[in-house]
């Protein structure tokens, strides 16, 4: 009893134990609303060298593990210049140097490093290609500055090649490279993206050299690959009348109308990304979130690509889909960010989800990715604050939000809460005035999963809910299903909160260490159960506190 009264005391969300009235949530297993898309199972990082490092690699491992179906991982820095050690927000692979008479030099070293360890995980790349190589830059001094960079200065990694058919030759080299090391049956299910957020200051070029760009590296990755998966813009969030909204749209506009600029013919375009994010700040000493701000940038996009003729059903991956644009920005020099640690994030993360996929429902958009930028941050202290899936190799409750949703699967169904925030309401106002308690929830032959959650943008106390889920649309021949509750809370699947309790060590014994691994993985609430059906239908009554997410696992198998 000490130990949960001691972790309610660190957890804002959880110090209020007052239950409010009761939530109905229908789950209609009969009312199939497609099938579910696997969204999920996309991350990302800046620091492409963390890949190879220990703990990188171990969490990996773990990524592949939370998902029935491939995961994607998706870093920057690739392509640029440098001696392959990682610093926050930057990495090198030095692949592309010249020699003195200025032909191209490959060095496969650093870059195989890190291919390597994404196939040895069993995850597939999204290849980001990016940046631009010391010696192809056209404004290459100062090549880099250490981040953060106060100097005002652009970086020559940022800038367009010098030469865009050097900057073809190499895109070409690097996919050649990539399908005689893995086979162009792996390739050939990769996802390949041109750059990263060109409307910001990671392109020091103008909107018509990104085209171009664009259009050399398409070309260069066809050549190699002629199956490739071949995308872009990936710029920033788009929301009403804004500059990242036209680039989106001038894009798609380029690719359908106009002519390669590399090879005269039809610009490929296999997939649209752009980039989501919410807006969270420090609002009477406490973390307001801003999902209105994230489901806004996905709205306003989607309703662009929705209106694109030739591209409207093309696949979408909002290949960054996060509370906030800046990974590296710890808490505790940024105390917006304090949300990372705890509960609030994973369920921030639930709504977004739900958000997000009945926005793509609504303008008809094939949407196949939400990818979270957070991977894990080498030699920082325990639980910094920046945003990641796990810290020193101990998993935060975050990534414990994935693993729920690696067990979803088979076809969405219709899910009604009484307590459910509207996606127009939250679009409008936040979730501020009360709390969205809310379920997302999928059908297969003989299982099915529920996932419930208690959100709200403030990150102070808030009731326990007293949710009362009755699941109706089980095959009359059904008599008994196997309940299993997993949980997210303040003593569930919550390192964090575990280590709180120790007094926040940042050198950890070999029995807190394994404390904390313990702690970090995901853990079911009670014992698993055999419940009676009756007319095709189950009730099942749980307390849900205020930031925390849960998720119902139903098995059956013919009569029992």
């Amino acid at each position: 009893m000490n130990r949960i009264i001691a972790a309610l005391s660190v957890c804002f969300a959880f110090t209020s134990a007052v239950a409010q009235s009761a939530v109905k949530v229908d789950v209609d297993l009969g009312h199939s609303q497609g099938a579910f898309a696997p969204v999920y199972r996309w991350f990302g990082y800046d620091e492409s060298n963390y890949t190879t490092t220990r703990n990188g690699e171990a969490l990996l491992h773990e990524l592949h593990d939370l998902s029935p179906v491939p995961v994607y991982i998706r870093a920057h820095f690739l392509l640029a210049s440098g001696d392959g050690k990682p610093e926050l927000k930057w990495s090198s692979s030095n692949v592309y140097t010249v020699d003195a008479k200025g032909k191209p030099v490959y060095d496969w070293a650093i870059l195989d490093g890190i291919f390597d360890a994404y196939a040895a995980a069993h995850v597939r790349p999204m290849v980001e290609l990016g940046f631009m190589p010391e010696a192809l830059s056209s404004h290459p001094e100062p090549y880099h500055i250490q981040w953060p960079n106060t100097t005002g200065q652009a970086e020559g990694w940022s800038y367009p090649p010098k030469d865009y058919k050097q900057w073809e030759d190499l895109v070409r080299h690097v996919a050649q490279h990539l399908r005689d090391r893995y086979g162009m049956a792996q390739v050939s299910t990769w996802y390949w993206e041109v750059w990263n957020e060109p409307d910001i200051s990671y392109w020091h070029g103008t909107r018509a050299q990104y085209f171009e760009l664009y259009d050399y590296a398409a070309a260069g990755v066809r050549a190699a690959i002629p199956g490739a998966h071949v995308g872009g813009p990936a710029t920033t969030g788009p929301s009403a009348g804004s500059s990242s909204a036209a680039y989106l749209a001038a894009f798609l506009q380029h690719c359908a109308r106009d002519k390669s600029m590399a090879t005269g013919g039809t610009i490929p375009l296999d997939f649209i990304s752009f980039h989501v994010k919410g807006r969270p700040r420090v609002v009477d000493g406490r973390v307001q979130m801003g999902l209105n701000h994230e489901l806004d940038n996905a709205g306003t996009g989607f309703a662009i690509i929705h209106q694109s003729s030739r591209f409207a059903h093309l696949p979408v991956i909002l290949s960054e889909a996060d509370p906030e644009g800046c990974a590296a920005c710890s808490a505790q020099k940024h105390p917006e960010n304090a949300y990372r640690n705890g509960t609030l994030y994973p369920t921030y993360t639930a709504a977004a989800m739900k958000g997000i996929l009945d926005l793509a429902a609504r303008n008809d958009i094939h949407l196949i990715g939400m990818l979270t930028w957070a991977f894990e941050f080498e030699g920082q202290p325990y639980f910094a604050g920046f945003r990641t899936l796990a810290t020193n190799g101990i998993d935060k409750p975050e990534l414990n939000f994935f693993r729920l949703a690696g067990l979803l699967g088979g076809q969405r169904v219709a899910v009604t809460s009484s307590a459910a925030a509207a996606v127009d309401t939250i679009l409008a106002d936040g979730v501020r005035a009360q709390a969205d308690i809310d379920g997302l929830a999928t059908r297969a032959a003989s299982s099915a999963a529920v996932m419930l959650w208690n959100y709200g943008d403030d990150d102070a106390p808030g009731p326990v809910a007293q949710v009362q889920v009755t699941i109706h649309g089980i095959a009359p021949e059904v008599h008994r299903v196997l309940v299993q509750q997993y949980r997210i809370d303040a003593t569930h699947s919550n390192a964090y909160t575990a280590w709180m309790r120790m007094g926040s060590p940042q050198q950890l014994t070999r029995a807190q260490e394994k404390e904390l691994r313990d702690a970090g993985h995901l853990q079911l609430m009670g014992s698993p159960r055999w419940m009676e059906i009756k007319d095709g239908r189950v009730e099942l009554p749980l307390n849900l506190p205020h930031q925390s997410v849960a998720l119902l696992r139903l098995n059956w198998a013919g009569k029992q």
